[in-house]
């Protein structure tokens, strides 16, 4: 069977590193984006030009009726999907709780905690066993401030990362007899284009690097090679955990 990855908000940042690695391994990915035409399309364009196996899909998570779409684009492109990277995510522009605006805290737990659920739902109704499917592997990507809580910056987004946790072990259990694993990998600060696109406050990186123990930021690449261990055969043992890769933080 062929092994199809969906990679949710897979244009840039580790989405994209993900779809680089999944390609080399032998994966038919499908990149999804909402906004971001043109860095999917040219991480597409770029993976071809490998000989691997790539599409662009574009799609908001937080619809269901765009989850669905990705899932039935992909499977008309590659076949059944054996895999899906929940990376899509958005933080809002730091401040306190009670500075924000209502908007972007609906906003954010629409993308990061129904976008996350409606995008996982999918995946079982086709992996599953129990509905006919071969099995499959979702990976979660939570976040650090899940268990820092991010305070003074965004509590909301701390929270949403923290209901992927919760959902991690309970879906694990729900179908670890149905050849599905579900695991979860928690980024630290890594170098992407979130500080500056979505934060606002693109000075947090060289502010927060004193309080990492080992006093650098995080790579794109090294947050996806922990994703592919995940997705791989070698954790074949492995669900319902998240894996934290965050320099000791």
């Amino acid at each position: 069977m062929d092994k199809v990855l969906v990679i949710t908000g897979g244009g840039r940042g580790i989405g994209a590193a993900t779809a680089r690695l999944a390609c080399a391994a032998g994966y038919r990915v499908a990149v999804n984006y909402v906004s971001d035409s043109t860095a999917a399309e040219a991480l597409v364009k770029e993976l071809k030009a490998t000989g691997a196996k790539a599409i662009a899909v574009k799609g908001d998570v937080s619809k269901l009726e765009d989850v669905i779409r990705i899932f039935d684009e992909t499977e008309d492109a590659f076949g059944p999907v054996t895999a899906l990277v929940n990376n899509a995510g958005i933080t809002g522009r730091s401040s306190r709780l009670d500075d924000v605006d209502p908007k972007v805290i609906t906003e954010t737990i629409a993308i990061n905690v129904n976008g996350v659920i409606f995008a996982a739902r999918e995946a079982v109704k086709r992996m599953s066993t129990r509905h006919g499917g071969k099995g499959g592997v979702i990976v979660n990507i939570s976040s650090a401030a899940a268990t820092l809580g991010s305070p003074g910056e965004y509590v909301w987004y701390a929270a949403s990362k923290g209901a992927i946790e919760s959902l991690t072990i309970g879906l694990a259990k729900e179908v670890a007899e149905e050849a599905i694993r579900v695991v979860c990998v928690c980024p630290g600060m890594v170098e992407t284009e979130i500080h500056d696109r979505s934060t606002g406050d693109p000075a947090r990186v060289e502010r927060i690097r004193p309080n990492i123990p080992v006093k650098r930021i995080g790579r794109p690449e090294e947050i996806a090679e922990a994703i592919m261990f995940l997705l791989s055969d070698k954790a074949s043992y492995v669900t319902g955990t998240t894996l934290r890769v965050s320099g000791g933080r």
